[in-house]
This record gives structure tokens, sequence and C-alpha cells, in this order.
């Protein structure tokens, strides 16, 4: 206005004078006067200056990202408590951020980014400054506040519809994006926002009814949540959250209006590291130029380090499964099953180290980056539903072998229980993974529903063979360990599955029968006899003697019946018939043995002292022999 008042002067002055030629110079710098401040002010907007803002409060078309983040922070200073409640917002952890209004959401979210901002590339600046190869342990911290304050922020977003296991990469994206959009177009001014301000008291004059308020000129909605865990809150709605890369992608070539120097996204995106580019990134700088050319929204050095980082995985795992082919399958049970519980280690090891290569070194990022993360994800909850299933096996072998019988009942019961339980336990876990990952696994069940009975009629056999294991478990028909005879089989019982059952025959072939058929045969339990028949024939010579048989006979008995092993009763050695070559006498006991193998060796040992007996009377055993009788010296 001083520039105003001059003009008109010197234009009284020099019209007084009559003076044509100084009047039309008086009156072009009366002009020039009267639109300085508005060059100046168009000036000021387009260099990143604080706008002049008007005493009246009328609308300032011109206010950016950091002239609102200026003016939040001047407010403050007119309150110690509105100052705390800020400080708080911004640098207590804890603290969320204020979303009590679509003003308190839109100023939190700027607040929180402006700090995060200063203080992640202070600390790059510093990085870069020392030469150093690694990160400093301040600067580390450093980096660990600002990935903090960037998820503080993204708490003003609503991201329900973002799965857990993509929501850790994608907020980053998503408020660098957002940021982005804010800087490069023009916001109303503080007071035209609906609601009370970030941190400031509420009151009846600043409080808001609004359910949506719409950033003007965009489609940027901030919304009152109707329900779930955040109801009442404001936050960027869903809808926004999707268009957010979008509206990114429209405005990334306008120029930046605040006072922000460099797109913060695509730094970002195109860097490896987490945040702060490391040493190394400088050869990718220094190398040629095609390096850094882009391909589906990825430079071609990050394309190259994901293409070498899947080779790397599948090569190792083809050469870890070849060598361990190749190893000798070890004697025991457990030891088996430590070898089965390497396999889902080694995978989810191996799955989470190359996702975390492309994570967080080579920085992949937007739908290629939803994709890593989706199937590195099944693939782990997959390998932690086999985990579960075999380190649950494991517990029952170690169960098993602490028994002191682990052939009975109980043993076979508790097999098929874990067996259940460990199937039962993976599910869980594969369904928990699901939700992670973003399978609507309720609905999936409810889905289930519908086609129950197809699935009840294509699983009739299985739980025909099922209820067929029951009628094994609850007869006490066999069990694991007992040597059965199966119609035309026979073998030691392995194993009594959910579904099957396996002999070991003598030759040690498998035998798998399924349990519905095998409850229909005719079953005979050699394991649950209470002793084991010894019925045996000696043939003695015709030249024995009577007396001798009678001493053979008694000394047999005699022995049977002072054994420990053989029972009283029934106890028979008898002479039941002259055959054709030989005298034979019958030898009937039963043998307390527990097992085939016992009987045997027992049997062996009588049948040794049996011969012994024989040997000591002075005769042996008949062979099939016949005698020719030649008469000579008979008349014709």
């Amino acid at each position: 206005m001083k520039c105003v008042f001059a003009g008109w002067r010197m234009m009284s002055a020099l019209w007084s004078r009559r003076t044509h030629l100084f009047s039309a110079l008086a009156v072009i710098l009366l002009l020039t006067c009267m639109q300085a401040p508005v060059i100046a002010h168009a000036q000021s907007a387009g260099s990143g200056d604080p706008p002049v803002m008007a005493a009246s409060g009328e609308e300032n078309a011109t206010t950016t990202w950091s002239s609102l983040v200026r003016m939040i922070h001047d407010r403050s200073e007119q309150s110690q408590a509105l100052r705390s409640r800020l400080d708080s917002i911004v640098h207590n952890p804890i603290s969320p951020p204020d979303t009590r209004s679509p003003r308190a959401t839109l100023s939190s979210f700027l607040v929180i980014m402006a700090e995060a901002n200063e203080l992640w590339f202070a600390t790059r600046d510093r990085y870069l400054a020392r030469h150093s190869l690694w990160m400093s342990p301040e600067e580390e911290e450093n980096v660990a506040k600002v990935r903090a304050l960037f998820e503080k922020a993204a708490q003003t977003l609503d991201l329900s519809q973002i799965s857990a296991s993509n929501r850790e990469q994608s907020v980053i994206e998503l408020v660098l994006q957002l940021q982005e959009i804010l800087s490069r177009i023009h916001l109303p001014e503080l007071v035209e926002i609906p609601g009370v301000g970030a941190g400031a008291a509420e009151t009846g004059e600043n409080g808001t009814t609004r359910d949506k308020w719409i950033l003007p000129g965009t489609s940027l909605t901030i919304e009152r949540q109707a329900d779930g865990p955040r109801r009442g809150e404001y936050l960027f709605t869903t809808a926004t959250v999707d268009r957010i890369p979008d509206d990114y992608d429209t405005l990334k070539t306008l120029p930046v209006i605040s006072e922000m120097t460099e797109d913060t996204y695509r730094y970002y995106i195109y860097t490896p590291g987490t945040l702060i580019a490391p040493r190394w990134n400088q050869l990718i700088l220094d190398g040629p130029d095609w390096l850094m050319r882009q391909i589906g929204r990825q430079t071609v050095w990050q394309w190259i380090g994901m293409i070498l980082t899947v080779v790397v995985l599948l090569s190792a795992i083809i050469v870890y499964l070849r060598w361990n082919a190749r190893r000798p399958i070890p004697q025991g049970r457990g030891r088996r099953q430590l070898r089965r519980i390497a396999h889902p280690v080694l995978l989810i090891l191996a799955v989470n180290l190359a996702v975390h290569v492309c994570n967080d070194q080579l920085n992949i990022t937007g739908a290629l980056l939803f994709f890593i993360t989706t199937v590195g994800s099944l693939i782990v909850w997959i390998a932690a539903a086999w985990l579960s299933y075999q380190v649950l096996q494991l517990i029952y072998i170690w169960t098993v072998q602490t028994t002191e019988s682990p052939t009975s009942f109980d043993s076979s019961l508790l097999q098929t229980g874990f067996r259940a339980l460990s199937f039962g336990i993976a599910l869980l876990v594969l369904g928990y993974g699901a939700t992670q990952i973003g399978i609507p696994i309720y609905g999936v069940i409810a889905g289930l529903g519908v086609g129950g009975l197809a699935i009840a009629l294509a699983a009739q056999p299985t739980l025909e063979n099922f209820i067929g294991g029951l009628i094994l478990y609850a007869d006490g028909i066999v069990r694991v360990g007992e040597y059965c005879a199966f119609d035309d089989l026979a073998g030691t019982v392995e194993e009594i599955g959910i579904r099957s059952t396996r002999i070991r025959a003598l030759d040690q072939t498998l035998i798998t029968v399924a349990n519905a058929d095998l409850s229909k045969r005719k079953i005979v339990n050699y394991s649950k006899r209470g002793a084991f028949m010894f019925r045996h024939q000696i043939r003695l010579r015709y030249d024995t003697p009577s007396d001798t048989v009678k001493e053979i006979i008694a000394g047999v008995r005699d022995y049977l019946a002072a054994h420990d092993r053989v029972p009283e009763s029934p106890l028979r050695v008898r002479l039941v018939e002259y055959g054709e070559f030989a005298i034979l006498i019958d030898i009937y006991a039963n043998l307390a043995a527990e097992s085939m193998d016992e009987f045997t060796a027992l049997q062996e040992e009588l049948l040794y002292e049996i011969r012994e007996v024989v040997e000591t009377n002075g005769t042996g055993f008949a062979i099939p022999s016949s005698t020719i009788h030649v008469v000579s010296g008979m008349e014709a």
C-alpha cells in the first residue's frame, strides 16, 4: 500500500506540472506498484515460500503442504497444552494419530510425515557424508523411527482391505504416494477443513457432525468409520486407498509446489536397501544408463536381482533334494522323523530369505511386491502346517519309545489319535495363514456346505475304512506288533491307520489292506495265544528193545515236567503206533512264550534235549528202509 500512495503522490505532482511525458511514466509506475504484491505472491507460491495469509480469513487458493504444516505448528505455539499434545502425536511411539475429525486426520498425517521426512533425509545425508560402509547404531535407530512414523501416518488410512502379509510393505508406499499427491496440489486453509484440529480441545464450536469430507478438487475422502474396531474415527476411505497409486501416476509428472525438493516415493522404490540406499547403490548409478530404465514399474537392475535370487533359491533346493536322496536312511524312527522335520524348516528359511532380499535389499514395490509377498507367505504357511504335523508325529514317536509296551493297544490308539490331532492342527495353521494372506477362509468354509453332499458321497469309502479301523480298535482284534494270519495273508501288524492297516510279511514285503476289508476277513491272531503248542513225533528203530523204549518215554516226560517253561497240563509222551519202518512216540505239551521268536528258541532247546535222551539210551532215530529176505536152496 505504501507503494500505491507514493505513486499517487508522484502522479499528482507531475500532473500539476502538466508534463505529459512524466505523467505517462507515473501511470506506469503506479500500475507496477499495484501489481507488485500480486507478482510477489505468485513468485512466493512457485518458489515454495509461505504465502501471505489474509487477515480476514478469506480463501487462499495457494495453500500448500508446507504452508499448512507451518500453520499447524504456528497455532500450536500459541498454546502450551496444544503443543504438548501435538508433540505427543508425533514423538510418542504408542500415541496414535488424532482422527477425531477430518481436520485432525489430515493435520496428523501432514505433521507426522513432515517429521518423518526431516529425520529420514537428515539421517541419509549424515550417512553419505561419513563415507562409511555401514550405518551407525544411531542412524539405524533413526531409520527405525522413520518406519515407525510411516506406520503411524498409515493409521489415518482404512487398511482393512489389505492383507496382513502385505500390509507392512504396502503402508510405506501408500503414505509416500499420498504425500506426493498432496505436495502437488493446492490444499484448503486449515479453517476450511471441518472439525477440531489435531491435538486441540474439542468444543461445541469446533466439533463436527459431518460423516464425510472430500478434499476439494480431488476424490480423496475422509469418512467416519461406522463399525469395526475403529468405529467413530475419521479415516481415508478404502476407496481412497485403492485410488492412491492411480492418482499418483496421474500427478507424478506435475511439479512439486511444496518445499520438498525430490520425489520421496521415487527415491524409495528405485533405490536398494531400507529407506537409505547402501554404498553399493553407487555402482548402479555409475553403471550403464539402461540399468535405471523402468520396465513394469521396476528398474532393470531390480529385475536382474530378482531373477538371480529366484535362480539361486531353486538351485539350492534342487541341490539339497539330490544330496538328501543320496544320504543313507537312518535306522531309528526318531532320527528318520527328525530328517522329515528338516525339510519344512529349510523351506521356510529359504523362502523368508528370498523375500527379504527382494523386499529389503532389492526394494521391489508395487504389484510385483504384492505377488512376491503373497506367494512367499503362501509357501511359508503351507510349510508351517507341514512342520506342525511332523513335530507332533515326532512327539508321538518319543512318547511310544518311553512306554514299556510300544505294541499295546494304547500305543495303537495313541498313534491314530496323534495322527488325527496333527492333521487337525495342520489345518488350523493353514487356515490362519490363509486369513493372513487375505483369503476369506470363513467364506470358503461356508461354501463347503453347498457341496457337502457331493463331498460326503465321494468320501464314502474313506468313511467306511475309518469306521472299519474303529471296529478293529474297539474289538481289540489286532494290535500293532502282533503276528496274525488274514485268509491267505500272514505277517506282523506294523500300523493301523485311519484308512488302512499295514502288515509286514515274513519275507519283509509290506502288505496294505483297507480297514473295511480287513474287518470282514477271518483273522487268526497268533500273538494272543496264552501258550505255544509243542507237538512232535519221534521215530525209533525197530531193533530198539521194549525196555529201552519205556526208558526213553519216561526220560522225555521227566525232562519236560521239570522244565519251568512247560506247564504241567497238558503234557503227554506216549507210544502211539508201530509204523511201517519205525516205532512212533508222540510228544505233546504247551510252551510259555510271548512271541514266535521266543517259542522257536525254546522249541530248539527241547528238541536238542530229547535227542540226547534217545542217544543216551543206546538207540537212534529210524530212517525209511526196507528189509529183503533172500531164501536160498529151495527145491524145485
